[in-house]
Protein backbone atom coordinates (compact mmCIF):
# COMPACT_ATOMS: atom_id res chain seq x y z
CA UNK A 1 0.00 0.00 0.00
CA UNK A 2 1.21 3.48 -0.88
CA UNK A 3 -0.21 6.69 0.47
CA UNK A 4 -0.03 10.12 -1.14
CA UNK A 5 -0.40 13.12 1.11
CA UNK A 6 -1.23 16.53 -0.28
CA UNK A 7 -2.25 19.71 1.50
CA UNK A 8 -4.74 22.02 -0.22
CA UNK A 9 -4.82 25.54 1.26
CA UNK A 10 -7.43 28.04 0.11
CA UNK A 11 -5.87 31.49 -0.42
CA UNK A 12 -8.86 33.23 -1.97
CA UNK A 13 -10.39 34.99 1.04
CA UNK A 14 -10.75 38.61 -0.10
CA UNK A 15 -11.80 39.79 3.35
CA UNK A 16 -15.38 38.58 3.64
CA UNK A 17 -14.88 34.85 3.09
CA UNK A 18 -17.65 33.14 1.17
CA UNK A 19 -20.25 35.77 2.02
CA UNK A 20 -21.50 35.49 -1.56
CA UNK A 21 -20.57 33.77 -4.83
CA UNK A 22 -18.54 36.72 -6.17
CA UNK A 23 -16.95 37.67 -2.83
CA UNK A 24 -14.20 35.06 -2.78
CA UNK A 25 -11.36 33.95 -5.00
CA UNK A 26 -10.89 30.38 -6.12
CA UNK A 27 -7.10 30.50 -5.66
CA UNK A 28 -5.45 27.83 -3.59
CA UNK A 29 -2.05 26.19 -3.12
CA UNK A 30 -1.28 22.50 -3.50
CA UNK A 31 1.59 21.39 -1.28
CA UNK A 32 3.45 18.18 -0.48
CA UNK A 33 6.53 17.72 1.66
CA UNK A 34 9.76 18.52 -0.11
CA UNK A 35 8.16 19.69 -3.35
CA UNK A 36 7.47 23.09 -4.87
CA UNK A 37 3.97 24.39 -4.34
CA UNK A 38 1.49 24.40 -7.23
CA UNK A 39 -0.61 27.53 -7.55
CA UNK A 40 -4.09 26.36 -8.46
CA UNK A 41 -7.57 27.75 -8.96
CA UNK A 42 -10.90 26.94 -10.60
CA UNK A 43 -11.33 26.85 -14.36
CA UNK A 44 -11.81 30.40 -15.68
CA UNK A 45 -15.39 29.43 -16.59
CA UNK A 46 -15.98 29.08 -12.83
CA UNK A 47 -14.35 32.38 -11.80
CA UNK A 48 -10.81 31.02 -11.67
CA UNK A 49 -7.49 32.64 -12.60
CA UNK A 50 -6.40 31.63 -16.12
CA UNK A 51 -2.71 31.84 -15.10
CA UNK A 52 -3.01 29.01 -12.56
CA UNK A 53 -3.57 25.26 -12.93
CA UNK A 54 -7.10 23.99 -12.33
CA UNK A 55 -8.24 20.55 -11.11
CA UNK A 56 -9.49 19.53 -14.54
CA UNK A 57 -6.09 20.24 -16.13
CA UNK A 58 -4.33 18.43 -13.30
CA UNK A 59 -6.50 15.34 -13.87
CA UNK A 60 -5.67 15.27 -17.59
CA UNK A 61 -1.99 15.92 -16.81
CA UNK A 62 -1.95 13.05 -14.30
CA UNK A 63 -3.35 10.64 -16.88
CA UNK A 64 -0.86 11.76 -19.51
CA UNK A 65 2.05 11.71 -17.09
CA UNK A 66 1.28 8.24 -15.72
CA UNK A 67 0.94 6.83 -19.24
CA UNK A 68 4.25 8.39 -20.29
CA UNK A 69 6.15 7.06 -17.27
CA UNK A 70 4.86 3.53 -17.85
CA UNK A 71 5.57 3.79 -21.57
CA UNK A 72 9.16 4.93 -21.04
CA UNK A 73 9.70 2.09 -18.56
CA UNK A 74 8.31 -0.50 -20.96
CA UNK A 75 10.42 0.85 -23.83
CA UNK A 76 13.56 0.77 -21.70
CA UNK A 77 12.96 -2.86 -20.71
CA UNK A 78 12.07 -3.85 -24.30
CA UNK A 79 15.06 -2.30 -26.06
CA UNK A 80 13.07 0.51 -27.68
CA UNK A 81 15.10 3.71 -27.41
CA UNK A 82 12.86 6.78 -27.11
CA UNK A 83 14.45 10.07 -28.17
CA UNK A 84 11.45 12.33 -27.59
CA UNK A 85 7.92 12.14 -26.25
CA UNK A 86 5.25 14.86 -26.38
CA UNK A 87 1.60 14.32 -25.52
CA UNK A 88 -1.02 16.95 -26.29
CA UNK A 89 -3.77 15.35 -24.24
CA UNK A 90 -7.39 16.49 -24.27
CA UNK A 91 -10.00 15.98 -21.57
CA UNK A 92 -13.69 16.35 -22.39
CA UNK A 93 -16.06 17.33 -19.62
CA UNK A 94 -19.85 17.41 -19.89
CA UNK A 95 -21.90 19.83 -17.84
CA UNK A 96 -25.33 19.14 -16.39
CA UNK A 97 -28.16 21.69 -16.05
CA UNK A 98 -27.69 21.79 -12.28
CA UNK A 99 -24.05 22.89 -12.65
CA UNK A 100 -22.51 19.50 -11.91
CA UNK A 101 -20.40 17.76 -14.50
CA UNK A 102 -18.12 14.87 -15.24
CA UNK A 103 -15.41 13.89 -17.65
CA UNK A 104 -16.76 11.91 -20.57
CA UNK A 105 -13.32 10.90 -21.85
CA UNK A 106 -9.65 11.79 -22.03
CA UNK A 107 -7.69 11.38 -25.23
CA UNK A 108 -3.93 10.92 -24.99
CA UNK A 109 -2.06 11.76 -28.19
CA UNK A 110 1.59 10.92 -27.58
CA UNK A 111 4.02 11.70 -30.38
CA UNK A 112 7.08 9.52 -29.94
CA UNK A 113 10.38 9.44 -31.80
CA UNK A 114 12.54 6.33 -31.43
CA UNK A 115 16.04 5.50 -32.67
CA UNK A 116 15.31 2.01 -34.00
CA UNK A 117 13.23 2.06 -37.20
CA UNK A 118 12.74 -1.72 -37.00
CA UNK A 119 10.87 -1.35 -33.68
CA UNK A 120 8.17 1.14 -34.69
CA UNK A 121 5.38 -1.46 -34.50
CA UNK A 122 6.60 -2.74 -31.13
CA UNK A 123 6.89 0.82 -29.83
CA UNK A 124 3.31 1.54 -30.92
CA UNK A 125 2.07 -1.68 -29.27
CA UNK A 126 3.76 -0.75 -25.98
CA UNK A 127 1.27 2.10 -25.61
CA UNK A 128 -1.47 -0.50 -25.11
CA UNK A 129 0.54 -2.18 -22.36
CA UNK A 130 1.32 1.19 -20.75
CA UNK A 131 -2.38 1.99 -20.71
CA UNK A 132 -3.12 -1.31 -18.98
CA UNK A 133 -0.48 -0.59 -16.34
CA UNK A 134 -1.23 3.09 -15.65
CA UNK A 135 -2.44 3.49 -12.05
CA UNK A 136 -4.35 6.65 -12.83
CA UNK A 137 -6.14 5.38 -15.96
CA UNK A 138 -7.13 2.20 -14.12
CA UNK A 139 -8.82 4.37 -11.48
CA UNK A 140 -11.06 6.37 -13.81
CA UNK A 141 -14.77 5.74 -14.44
CA UNK A 142 -14.65 7.19 -17.97
CA UNK A 143 -12.80 6.10 -21.11
CA UNK A 144 -9.15 7.05 -21.47
CA UNK A 145 -8.18 6.59 -25.11
CA UNK A 146 -4.72 6.67 -26.61
CA UNK A 147 -3.90 7.60 -30.21
CA UNK A 148 -0.12 7.46 -30.42
CA UNK A 149 2.17 8.23 -33.31
CA UNK A 150 5.59 6.63 -33.38
CA UNK A 151 8.28 7.48 -35.89
CA UNK A 152 11.97 6.73 -36.27
CA UNK A 153 14.48 9.55 -35.97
Amino acid sequence: MHDYRVTVTWTGNKGTGTSNYRAYGRDHTLSADGRPDILATADPAFRGDATRWNPEQLLVASLSDCHMLWYLHLCATSGVVVESYVDEAIGLMEMEKDGSGQFSEVLLRPQVVITNADKVDEARDLHHKAHQMCFIARSMNFPVRCEPTVSPS
